[in-house]
């Protein structure tokens, strides 16, 4: 052991009661001459410096270094010299009285690896009312401090620790003494950097499993001793590092809990809505771990995103691509209320919408909510461009580049002088389509708003809820004031029909598949169950299958039903469905859809499958 070395921290600010995690930034700092950023300066926000001196001593080998100052003097921990440098060892500069001061939002801030999931975290965790901010994982110790989060989460990836190129992350963030929670990739990197071992498992462990819990402890509290668990991981732990221990195991990991003081490692996903506990296990990181309150609303989203927009658009004016779905609808909405009248909605009839779209986005907008809406029949424009071609990606980045072009010749006639394309673009959409913040994510689709777009659009682009799940924007509509009928209203792809309906676009087969989805439609709402699930709708399958009404013989198209039950589209499972609810529009899409003779039922989850067919 080296000298002992104290270390205080003289200032009013003390008294707000304060943690300050870095002691090798507190040593290095002051042994520095005290010259840069003080690590012990509390944060007023972003970018944002208190206004009150710390003064920092450190007594060791005879030497005393300090700074600035003023106030009452409080000795706090005493400590070896040495043991500033062991990973994972943390001085609390805290006192035990506090002053009145504006409450800091609570923060928790997830740092991306590249997962599909990583913004389910994020929702999961907004869900229990703390906001939550994804970051690169490059992000460095320092800009963590300056954000002063109440916890980290590492999210999952695609990669192996072991990988030439698999991402890293700043190890000093370890030595911040801020709770951390490793999820799949994240758990594998921390027990990685801290010395244990990574190997690839005997067989990769994906789907559904049991967790049994081993020891008790703060992540696990109140929950019971066996938990199934949703596996998608290959690498497992195979050796912990020093100070770490295991919690729980699953049957192909003993270390699918580990714990080391305030950090934890998952080997499983708690995110994702099939681990049916995993909001409680993420419930306890935040409550009892991070010592979170959970005040974060969709009105406070709300008052955000309007500031956002002012400060994007400034006096500029804008147009939006109204589809009386939920999405444009409450973008729509946030916009206006952002910017009023400088808002222009364009509603463009593309051919592959639902049966009576036009006359109801026409009767609830332009009527009754009174916005500036402008109506465009490009269906011709749209169905020509899509004639012939029957490859999913192909269909949507000829959508998304139509869509651009006929908003650039509609700016011009009634966009006067627009500067800005709105979109209700979702992360659904986004974390599909690209990977968030330049992670190695797996493409899964293009979608119309993303993938798309032209590289030279001439309309800078507003996505107000690029950041949001489904379940959030329609609480943001109500926030807004929307109708029940709107803000409640299932999903529909961008593309629209274009995706449901498979192969090759034609006319005749998009009014085929726009009656039978109709028919669900109405079935769905007069059962009661149009409101209770995620999605419903039809697909017209690329295929065809004899049949027999009345006496002859028939060949014609084959209908699949897709329902599905999901809390953000990220995953969702196929709905049990009454039997002679299927039966009813099974036997009306038969009946009176001319070219159906047979209905099929689509069981699949996501994952494997996506909601939509293409």
């Amino acid at each position: 052991m080296g000298q002992p070395v104290e270390v205080q921290i003289l200032s009013s600010a003390a008294k707000q009661g304060r943690e300050f995690h870095s002691p090798e930034a507190i040593h290095d700092w002051a042994k520095g001459g005290c010259r840069g950023p003080n690590p012990l300066e509390p944060r007023q926000g972003r970018g944002k410096r208190s206004e009150a001196s710390e003064r920092v001593s450190i007594a060791g080998g005879g030497e005393t270094v300090g700074a600035g100052g003023g106030g009452i003097c409080e000795q706090v921990r005493a400590v070896p010299l040495d043991d500033f440098r062991r990973i994972g060892e943390v001085v609390i500069l805290k006192a035990t009285s506090s002053i009145s001061s504006k409450e800091t939002a609570e923060r928790v801030l997830i740092l991306d690896f590249g997962s599909q999931y990583t913004q389910v975290i994020a929702r999961r965790i907004r869900e229990a009312k703390v906001y939550s901010e994804i970051v690169p994982h490059t992000i460095s110790a320092r800009e963590i401090l300056s954000l002063r989060p109440k916890g980290i989460v590492l999210s999952g990836g695609p990669a192996s620790v072991y990988a030439p190129h698999a991402p890293k992350m700043d190890r000093a963030i370890f030595h911040l003494g801020i709770p951390i929670l490793g999820i799949c990739y994240g758990m594998q990197l921390l027990v990685h950097e801290f010395g244990g071992q990574v190997a690839r498992g005997t067989r990769r462990e994906y789907g559904r499993g049991t967790l049994r819990r081993k020891k008790n402890c703060p992540l696990l509290e109140k929950l019971p001793a066996r938990l199934e668990i949703w596996n998608s991981h290959g690498d497992r732990v195979t050796r912990l590092p020093r100070g770490f221990q295991s919690v729980a195991t699953t049957e192909n990991s003993p270390y699918a809990v580990v714990q080391r003081g305030n950090i934890y490692g998952l080997q499983f996903h708690p995110e994702v809505s099939h681990t049916p506990k995993g909001q409680q296990i993420l419930g306890n990181f935040l409550k009892k771990i991070c010592g979170c309150r959970g005040t974060w609303t969709m009105g406070s989203f709300v008052k955000r995103g309007v500031s956002d927009v002012r400060q994007q658009v400034g006096n500029g004016r804008v147009i939006l691509g109204l589809s009386g779905g939920v999405d444009s609808s409450v973008a729509a909405a946030l916009l206006h209320k952002a910017i009023g009248n400088r808002l222009r909605c364009i509603f463009v009839d593309n051919g592959l919408l639902r049966k009576g779209e036009v006359e109801s986005v026409k009767r609830i907008f332009g009527k009754h909510r009174h916005f500036n809406l402008t109506v465009i029949d490009a269906r011709l424009r749209f169905l020509r461009r899509l004639r012939g071609v029957a490859d999913p990606e192909k269909k949507r980045k000829i959508i998304g580049r139509e869509f651009i072009h006929v908003f650039n010749d509609a700016a011009k006639k009634v966009g006067r002088g627009a500067q800005f394309l709105a979109q209700g673009t979702l992360y659904p959409d986004v974390i599909e389509s690209v990977p968030i913040a330049g992670n190695p994510a797996s493409l899964i689709k293009s979608h119309h708003n993303v993938g798309g777009l032209p590289k030279r659009m001439k309309l800078g682009l507003v996505e107000p809820l690029r950041q949001l799940f489904k379940d959030e924007v329609r609480k943001v509509g109500e926030v807004l004031g929307l109708p029940k009928e709107m803000v409640w209203r299932q999903p529909f792809p961008g593309p629209g029909l274009a995706v449901r309906c498979l192969g090759a676009i034609e006319e005749k087969k998009l009014s085929v598949l726009r009656e039978a989805d109709a028919i669900v439609v109405e079935e769905m709402k007069a059962s009661g169950w149009y409101y209770r699930i995620w999605q419903s709708f039809a697909v017209l399958l690329p295929c065809r299958s004899v049949g027999v009404m009345g006496d002859e013989r028939t060949y014609d198209n084959a209908v699949a039903i897709r329902a599905v039950e999901s809390k953000d589209g990220m995953t969702a499972d196929w709905v049990r469905l009454p039997g002679d609810l299927l039966g009813k529009i099974s036997n009306r899409i038969c009946n009176e859809v001319k070219g159906v003779n047979r209905v099929v039922l689509d069981v699949s989850s996501k994952p494997p499958a996506t909601i939509e067919w293409e």
